[in-house]
Protein backbone atom coordinates (compact mmCIF):
# COMPACT_ATOMS: atom_id res chain seq x y z
CA UNK A 1 0.00 0.00 0.00
CA UNK A 2 1.27 3.45 -0.50
CA UNK A 3 0.24 6.54 1.63
CA UNK A 4 -2.17 9.38 1.47
CA UNK A 5 0.21 11.61 -0.10
CA UNK A 6 1.44 9.11 -2.76
CA UNK A 7 -2.22 8.46 -4.17
CA UNK A 8 -2.75 12.08 -4.09
CA UNK A 9 0.50 12.77 -6.57
CA UNK A 10 -0.59 9.84 -8.68
CA UNK A 11 -3.62 10.91 -8.94
CA UNK A 12 -2.45 14.12 -9.90
CA UNK A 13 -0.09 13.16 -12.27
CA UNK A 14 -2.73 10.94 -14.18
CA UNK A 15 -3.47 12.39 -18.48
CA UNK A 16 -6.69 13.52 -17.34
CA UNK A 17 -8.94 16.31 -20.33
CA UNK A 18 -11.75 17.50 -20.64
CA UNK A 19 -14.91 15.53 -22.16
CA UNK A 20 -15.35 18.10 -24.68
CA UNK A 21 -17.29 21.13 -24.97
CA UNK A 22 -20.52 22.90 -26.18
CA UNK A 23 -22.72 26.09 -26.49
CA UNK A 24 -25.84 26.08 -24.08
CA UNK A 25 -28.67 28.87 -23.64
CA UNK A 26 -27.69 31.05 -20.85
CA UNK A 27 -30.46 29.93 -18.38
CA UNK A 28 -29.52 26.33 -19.36
CA UNK A 29 -26.09 26.75 -18.56
CA UNK A 30 -26.18 26.99 -14.40
CA UNK A 31 -23.92 24.48 -13.05
CA UNK A 32 -21.87 24.21 -15.88
CA UNK A 33 -17.85 24.81 -16.17
CA UNK A 34 -17.14 27.78 -18.22
CA UNK A 35 -15.39 26.16 -21.24
CA UNK A 36 -14.15 30.48 -21.93
CA UNK A 37 -13.41 33.60 -20.16
CA UNK A 38 -16.93 36.02 -20.14
CA UNK A 39 -14.57 39.67 -20.88
CA UNK A 40 -16.16 42.76 -20.90
CA UNK A 41 -17.39 44.19 -24.04
CA UNK A 42 -17.57 47.98 -22.56
CA UNK A 43 -17.70 49.85 -19.72
CA UNK A 44 -20.78 49.81 -17.15
CA UNK A 45 -21.89 51.72 -16.87
CA UNK A 46 -20.25 54.03 -19.95
CA UNK A 47 -21.67 57.34 -18.45
CA UNK A 48 -21.27 59.09 -14.71
CA UNK A 49 -24.82 57.75 -13.47
CA UNK A 50 -27.12 58.44 -10.46
CA UNK A 51 -27.07 55.93 -7.90
CA UNK A 52 -30.13 57.07 -6.76
CA UNK A 53 -32.88 60.03 -6.50
CA UNK A 54 -32.28 63.21 -6.10
CA UNK A 55 -30.52 66.33 -8.19
CA UNK A 56 -27.61 66.53 -10.10
CA UNK A 57 -25.77 69.54 -8.93
CA UNK A 58 -22.31 70.80 -8.85
CA UNK A 59 -20.73 70.61 -5.21
CA UNK A 60 -19.51 73.96 -4.87
CA UNK A 61 -23.07 75.15 -5.63
CA UNK A 62 -24.93 74.22 -2.30
CA UNK A 63 -23.02 77.03 -0.63
CA UNK A 64 -25.57 79.35 -2.35
CA UNK A 65 -28.10 77.32 0.23
CA UNK A 66 -31.14 77.66 -3.06
CA UNK A 67 -30.76 76.11 -6.19
CA UNK A 68 -33.02 76.39 -9.63
CA UNK A 69 -34.48 73.37 -11.19
CA UNK A 70 -34.20 73.41 -14.29
CA UNK A 71 -35.20 70.08 -16.42
CA UNK A 72 -35.61 66.46 -14.95
CA UNK A 73 -34.03 63.29 -16.36
CA UNK A 74 -35.95 59.88 -16.27
CA UNK A 75 -33.74 56.54 -16.40
CA UNK A 76 -33.13 55.65 -19.81
CA UNK A 77 -33.16 59.53 -21.31
CA UNK A 78 -31.15 60.98 -23.05
CA UNK A 79 -29.41 64.01 -21.61
CA UNK A 80 -30.81 67.47 -22.85
CA UNK A 81 -29.01 69.68 -21.59
CA UNK A 82 -25.78 70.78 -19.69
CA UNK A 83 -25.59 71.91 -16.28
CA UNK A 84 -25.20 75.47 -15.19
CA UNK A 85 -23.71 77.72 -12.27
CA UNK A 86 -26.35 78.07 -9.82
CA UNK A 87 -28.75 75.20 -11.05
CA UNK A 88 -30.22 71.40 -10.24
CA UNK A 89 -31.31 68.92 -12.54
CA UNK A 90 -34.08 66.66 -10.72
CA UNK A 91 -32.51 62.77 -12.06
CA UNK A 92 -33.56 59.33 -10.75
CA UNK A 93 -31.90 56.12 -9.93
CA UNK A 94 -30.25 55.01 -13.26
CA UNK A 95 -30.30 58.45 -14.68
CA UNK A 96 -27.66 59.60 -16.95
CA UNK A 97 -26.10 62.58 -14.86
CA UNK A 98 -25.94 65.87 -17.53
CA UNK A 99 -22.76 67.78 -18.15
CA UNK A 100 -21.34 69.75 -15.41
CA UNK A 101 -22.77 68.40 -13.02
CA UNK A 102 -20.30 66.39 -10.45
CA UNK A 103 -22.40 65.18 -7.60
CA UNK A 104 -26.15 63.67 -6.62
CA UNK A 105 -27.46 65.33 -3.34
CA UNK A 106 -30.81 62.80 -2.56
CA UNK A 107 -33.94 63.96 -1.85
CA UNK A 108 -34.02 63.66 1.88
CA UNK A 109 -31.31 66.69 1.98
CA UNK A 110 -33.15 69.46 0.32
CA UNK A 111 -37.01 71.13 0.40
CA UNK A 112 -38.26 71.66 -2.79
CA UNK A 113 -39.46 75.56 -2.75
CA UNK A 114 -41.43 75.98 -6.14
CA UNK A 115 -38.91 76.03 -9.25
CA UNK A 116 -36.09 76.08 -6.02
CA UNK A 117 -34.55 73.40 -3.88
CA UNK A 118 -33.07 74.35 -0.83
CA UNK A 119 -29.94 72.78 0.35
CA UNK A 120 -30.78 70.96 4.15
CA UNK A 121 -28.09 68.87 4.22
CA UNK A 122 -25.16 69.10 2.09
CA UNK A 123 -23.37 65.95 0.37
CA UNK A 124 -19.47 65.76 -0.82
CA UNK A 125 -18.62 66.48 -4.46
CA UNK A 126 -19.11 62.99 -5.91
CA UNK A 127 -21.64 61.62 -3.45
CA UNK A 128 -24.02 58.88 -5.05
CA UNK A 129 -22.53 59.46 -8.36
CA UNK A 130 -21.54 56.12 -10.49
CA UNK A 131 -18.13 56.49 -12.61
CA UNK A 132 -17.56 55.17 -15.82
CA UNK A 133 -16.68 51.57 -15.47
CA UNK A 134 -17.70 51.25 -11.68
CA UNK A 135 -19.02 48.01 -12.42
CA UNK A 136 -16.89 46.62 -14.91
CA UNK A 137 -14.29 48.10 -17.91
CA UNK A 138 -13.95 47.29 -21.18
CA UNK A 139 -11.48 44.29 -21.88
CA UNK A 140 -12.29 43.27 -18.34
CA UNK A 141 -11.96 39.78 -17.61
CA UNK A 142 -15.21 39.19 -15.21
CA UNK A 143 -15.72 35.06 -15.40
CA UNK A 144 -12.54 32.91 -16.28
CA UNK A 145 -12.77 30.00 -17.85
CA UNK A 146 -12.98 26.95 -15.31
CA UNK A 147 -15.58 28.52 -13.02
CA UNK A 148 -18.73 27.02 -12.19
CA UNK A 149 -21.69 28.78 -13.25
CA UNK A 150 -24.41 30.27 -10.73
CA UNK A 151 -26.71 32.86 -10.40
CA UNK A 152 -23.79 35.48 -10.06
CA UNK A 153 -22.14 34.55 -13.41
CA UNK A 154 -25.29 33.93 -15.42
CA UNK A 155 -26.69 37.60 -14.47
CA UNK A 156 -23.21 38.48 -15.48
CA UNK A 157 -23.30 37.47 -18.61
CA UNK A 158 -26.90 38.27 -18.70
CA UNK A 159 -25.77 41.91 -18.46
CA UNK A 160 -23.64 41.15 -21.61
CA UNK A 161 -25.59 40.21 -23.51
CA UNK A 162 -23.91 36.73 -23.59
CA UNK A 163 -26.64 34.26 -25.09
CA UNK A 164 -24.47 30.78 -25.75
CA UNK A 165 -21.75 30.89 -23.68
CA UNK A 166 -19.30 27.81 -24.02
CA UNK A 167 -19.18 25.22 -21.36
CA UNK A 168 -17.56 22.15 -20.54
CA UNK A 169 -19.70 18.67 -21.57
CA UNK A 170 -20.58 17.05 -18.65
CA UNK A 171 -18.55 14.02 -17.91
CA UNK A 172 -20.42 10.48 -18.13
CA UNK A 173 -20.38 8.24 -14.87
CA UNK A 174 -21.21 4.38 -15.31
CA UNK A 175 -21.98 3.33 -11.49
CA UNK A 176 -22.21 -0.18 -10.43
CA UNK A 177 -22.23 -1.83 -7.44
CA UNK A 178 -21.03 -5.96 -6.90
CA UNK A 179 -22.04 -8.63 -4.37
CA UNK A 180 -24.30 -11.78 -4.62
CA UNK A 181 -25.92 -10.37 -1.43
CA UNK A 182 -26.86 -6.60 -2.43
CA UNK A 183 -31.03 -6.01 -3.42
CA UNK A 184 -31.78 -3.41 -5.77
CA UNK A 185 -34.32 -0.72 -4.38
CA UNK A 186 -37.50 -2.53 -4.76
CA UNK A 187 -36.43 -6.09 -4.95
CA UNK A 188 -37.94 -8.69 -2.57
CA UNK A 189 -35.85 -9.57 0.26
CA UNK A 190 -35.70 -13.54 1.04
CA UNK A 191 -32.87 -13.72 3.44
CA UNK A 192 -31.74 -12.08 6.44
CA UNK A 193 -28.13 -12.47 4.53
CA UNK A 194 -29.30 -9.79 1.83
CA UNK A 195 -28.27 -6.00 1.73
CA UNK A 196 -30.30 -3.41 0.36
CA UNK A 197 -28.53 -1.54 -2.39
CA UNK A 198 -27.35 2.00 -1.57
CA UNK A 199 -23.74 2.79 -2.53
CA UNK A 200 -24.76 3.37 -5.95
CA UNK A 201 -27.24 5.78 -5.27
CA UNK A 202 -25.04 8.21 -2.76
CA UNK A 203 -22.53 7.75 -5.38
CA UNK A 204 -25.15 8.57 -8.00
CA UNK A 205 -26.39 11.47 -5.87
CA UNK A 206 -22.37 12.89 -5.20
CA UNK A 207 -21.84 12.62 -9.00
CA UNK A 208 -25.26 14.86 -9.94
CA UNK A 209 -24.03 17.40 -7.09
CA UNK A 210 -20.83 17.72 -8.84
CA UNK A 211 -21.73 18.41 -12.59
CA UNK A 212 -20.98 14.81 -13.70
CA UNK A 213 -23.85 13.01 -16.11
CA UNK A 214 -24.72 9.63 -13.82
CA UNK A 215 -25.52 6.63 -15.24
CA UNK A 216 -27.25 4.10 -13.18
CA UNK A 217 -25.84 0.63 -13.65
CA UNK A 218 -27.34 -1.08 -10.93
CA UNK A 219 -25.83 -4.40 -9.32
CA UNK A 220 -23.75 -7.11 -10.26
CA UNK A 221 -23.48 -10.73 -8.55
CA UNK A 222 -19.97 -12.05 -7.41
CA UNK A 223 -18.68 -13.91 -10.63
CA UNK A 224 -15.94 -12.94 -12.35
CA UNK A 225 -17.75 -12.83 -15.62
CA UNK A 226 -20.67 -11.07 -14.82
CA UNK A 227 -18.33 -7.92 -14.10
CA UNK A 228 -16.38 -8.26 -16.50
CA UNK A 229 -19.50 -7.56 -18.95
CA UNK A 230 -21.12 -4.84 -16.67
CA UNK A 231 -17.24 -3.15 -16.65
CA UNK A 232 -17.27 -3.66 -20.42
CA UNK A 233 -20.47 -2.31 -21.15
CA UNK A 234 -19.93 0.90 -18.67
CA UNK A 235 -16.59 1.66 -20.26
CA UNK A 236 -18.26 2.09 -24.21
CA UNK A 237 -21.26 4.04 -22.98
CA UNK A 238 -19.13 6.85 -20.01
CA UNK A 239 -16.27 8.53 -19.13
CA UNK A 240 -15.61 7.33 -15.67
CA UNK A 241 -16.45 3.89 -14.18
CA UNK A 242 -17.32 3.76 -10.68
CA UNK A 243 -17.34 0.39 -8.95
CA UNK A 244 -18.19 -0.48 -4.82
CA UNK A 245 -17.07 -3.64 -3.48
CA UNK A 246 -15.08 -6.70 -5.01
CA UNK A 247 -11.56 -4.98 -3.92
CA UNK A 248 -10.44 -6.94 -1.24
CA UNK A 249 -8.35 -9.70 -0.61
CA UNK A 250 -11.50 -12.04 -0.65
CA UNK A 251 -12.01 -15.20 -2.42
CA UNK A 252 -15.13 -12.98 -4.60
CA UNK A 253 -13.47 -10.12 -4.93
CA UNK A 254 -12.99 -10.00 -8.56
CA UNK A 255 -12.92 -6.39 -9.44
CA UNK A 256 -10.00 -5.88 -8.78
CA UNK A 257 -8.37 -8.75 -11.45
CA UNK A 258 -10.76 -7.86 -13.95
CA UNK A 259 -9.57 -3.81 -14.24
CA UNK A 260 -5.68 -5.48 -14.46
CA UNK A 261 -6.22 -8.54 -16.70
CA UNK A 262 -9.48 -8.53 -18.54
CA UNK A 263 -10.08 -4.89 -19.31
CA UNK A 264 -6.17 -4.09 -19.52
CA UNK A 265 -6.51 -1.02 -17.49
CA UNK A 266 -3.22 0.37 -16.14
CA UNK A 267 -3.51 1.03 -12.50
CA UNK A 268 -2.34 4.18 -10.97
CA UNK A 269 -2.42 2.82 -7.48
CA UNK A 270 -4.38 -0.31 -5.67
CA UNK A 271 -4.34 0.46 -1.59
CA UNK A 272 -3.60 3.24 0.34
CA UNK A 273 -2.66 4.17 3.72
CA UNK A 274 -5.86 5.62 4.90
CA UNK A 275 -9.03 4.85 7.14
CA UNK A 276 -11.35 4.24 5.77
CA UNK A 277 -11.00 2.42 2.32
CA UNK A 278 -7.69 1.42 2.17
CA UNK A 279 -8.22 -1.11 -0.80
CA UNK A 280 -9.21 2.24 -3.16
CA UNK A 281 -8.12 1.32 -6.94
CA UNK A 282 -7.38 3.86 -9.17
CA UNK A 283 -6.93 2.96 -13.11
CA UNK A 284 -6.99 4.19 -16.54
CA UNK A 285 -7.67 2.59 -19.83
CA UNK A 286 -7.19 5.47 -23.05
CA UNK A 287 -9.02 8.63 -22.22
CA UNK A 288 -11.31 6.73 -19.50
CA UNK A 289 -10.68 5.54 -15.75
CA UNK A 290 -11.93 3.04 -13.51
CA UNK A 291 -12.49 3.91 -9.53
CA UNK A 292 -12.65 0.83 -7.56
CA UNK A 293 -14.39 1.42 -4.24
CA UNK A 294 -14.90 -0.79 -1.07
CA UNK A 295 -18.62 -2.22 -0.39
CA UNK A 296 -18.99 -0.69 2.87
CA UNK A 297 -21.42 2.66 2.72
CA UNK A 298 -19.12 5.05 4.74
CA UNK A 299 -15.80 3.49 3.32
CA UNK A 300 -17.60 3.96 -0.24
CA UNK A 301 -18.56 7.36 0.11
CA UNK A 302 -15.31 9.04 1.58
CA UNK A 303 -13.06 7.37 -0.70
CA UNK A 304 -15.66 8.78 -3.63
CA UNK A 305 -15.17 12.50 -2.36
CA UNK A 306 -11.13 11.93 -1.83
CA UNK A 307 -10.47 10.37 -5.56
CA UNK A 308 -13.81 10.22 -7.64
CA UNK A 309 -14.05 14.38 -7.83
CA UNK A 310 -10.56 15.33 -8.53
CA UNK A 311 -10.95 13.46 -11.44
CA UNK A 312 -14.74 14.67 -12.35
CA UNK A 313 -13.62 18.22 -12.32
CA UNK A 314 -11.06 17.82 -14.16
CA UNK A 315 -12.95 16.35 -16.62
CA UNK A 316 -15.03 19.69 -16.66
CA UNK A 317 -11.90 21.85 -17.37
CA UNK A 318 -11.38 22.87 -13.81
CA UNK A 319 -10.46 21.87 -10.69
CA UNK A 320 -11.59 20.19 -7.13
CA UNK A 321 -10.42 22.42 -4.49
CA UNK A 322 -11.12 21.18 -1.27
CA UNK A 323 -12.13 23.55 1.58
CA UNK A 324 -10.30 22.56 4.65
CA UNK A 325 -9.92 24.33 7.85
CA UNK A 326 -8.08 24.43 10.89
CA UNK A 327 -11.02 23.95 14.15
CA UNK A 328 -10.33 23.75 17.81
CA UNK A 329 -11.41 20.67 19.54
CA UNK A 330 -14.23 20.73 22.08
CA UNK A 331 -13.52 17.19 23.08
CA UNK A 332 -10.69 14.68 22.89
CA UNK A 333 -9.90 12.46 19.70
CA UNK A 334 -9.39 9.06 19.57
CA UNK A 335 -7.09 8.04 16.70
CA UNK A 336 -7.71 4.82 15.73
CA UNK A 337 -5.22 3.58 13.29
CA UNK A 338 -1.34 4.46 12.33
CA UNK A 339 -3.37 5.39 8.62
CA UNK A 340 -4.36 8.50 7.55
CA UNK A 341 -7.91 9.04 9.02
CA UNK A 342 -11.40 10.93 7.77
CA UNK A 343 -13.70 11.01 10.85
CA UNK A 344 -17.62 12.30 10.57
CA UNK A 345 -18.03 15.51 13.41
CA UNK A 346 -19.62 18.46 13.76
CA UNK A 347 -18.33 22.02 12.66
CA UNK A 348 -19.74 24.84 14.77
CA UNK A 349 -18.50 28.27 14.80
CA UNK A 350 -18.04 30.63 17.61
CA UNK A 351 -16.43 34.21 17.68
CA UNK A 352 -14.98 33.21 14.10
CA UNK A 353 -13.22 30.06 14.88
CA UNK A 354 -14.31 26.73 14.14
CA UNK A 355 -15.37 24.33 16.80
CA UNK A 356 -15.21 20.53 16.59
CA UNK A 357 -16.68 17.96 18.28
CA UNK A 358 -18.22 13.98 17.86
CA UNK A 359 -21.57 13.92 19.22
CA UNK A 360 -23.88 11.73 17.87
CA UNK A 361 -21.16 9.17 16.05
CA UNK A 362 -21.90 5.53 16.18
CA UNK A 363 -19.20 3.55 16.81
CA UNK A 364 -18.23 0.31 14.87
CA UNK A 365 -17.22 -0.58 11.40
CA UNK A 366 -16.96 1.33 7.99
CA UNK A 367 -20.30 0.68 7.12
CA UNK A 368 -22.41 3.17 9.09
CA UNK A 369 -23.46 5.94 6.60
CA UNK A 370 -25.70 7.42 8.97
CA UNK A 371 -22.52 9.06 10.81
CA UNK A 372 -22.70 11.32 7.58
CA UNK A 373 -26.32 12.34 8.40
CA UNK A 374 -26.98 16.10 9.08
CA UNK A 375 -24.52 17.72 7.27
CA UNK A 376 -21.24 16.73 8.94
CA UNK A 377 -17.74 17.72 8.07
CA UNK A 378 -14.64 15.00 8.03
CA UNK A 379 -11.54 15.57 10.39
CA UNK A 380 -8.69 14.43 8.81
CA UNK A 381 -5.84 12.91 10.95
CA UNK A 382 -2.00 11.93 9.56
CA UNK A 383 -0.48 8.56 9.60
CA UNK A 384 2.04 10.83 12.45
CA UNK A 385 -0.77 12.02 14.70
CA UNK A 386 -1.99 10.95 17.34
CA UNK A 387 -4.69 11.18 20.00
CA UNK A 388 -5.85 14.55 20.91
CA UNK A 389 -7.23 16.53 23.29
CA UNK A 390 -9.46 18.87 24.03
CA UNK A 391 -8.35 22.37 22.79
CA UNK A 392 -5.91 21.08 20.26
CA UNK A 393 -6.27 21.72 16.43
CA UNK A 394 -7.13 19.55 14.28
CA UNK A 395 -7.98 20.03 10.34
CA UNK A 396 -11.46 19.49 9.16
CA UNK A 397 -13.02 19.02 5.62
CA UNK A 398 -16.20 21.01 5.06
CA UNK A 399 -16.86 17.90 2.22
CA UNK A 400 -20.70 20.52 1.45
CA UNK A 401 -18.91 23.49 0.62
CA UNK A 402 -16.47 24.50 -2.48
Amino acid sequence: MISFEESMKRLQQLDVRPVGVKKLFLSDAIGYILAEDIIASYNSPQAPTSAMDGYAIRAKDQQRGKLKIVDQIPAGSEVQRALQEGEAIKTFTGSLMPEGADTLIPIENVEVDGDYIKIKEPVPQGFSVRPVGENFKEGEVLIKKGSKIGFAEIGVMASLNVVMPKVYQRPKVAILSTGSEVLEIGEQQTSTAQIRSSNNYTIEAIVRLHGGDPVQLGVVKDDKASITNAMQEALESADIVVTTGGVSVGDYDFVKDVVKDELGAKVAFKGVVIKPGQHVMVAQRDRKFIIALPGFAYSSTVTALVYLLPILYRMQGSNYEPIIVEATLAQAYKKKSKKTEFTPCNVTIKDGEYYVDFAGNKEGSSAILTNMLDSKALAITSEEERDKEPGERIRVWLIHQR
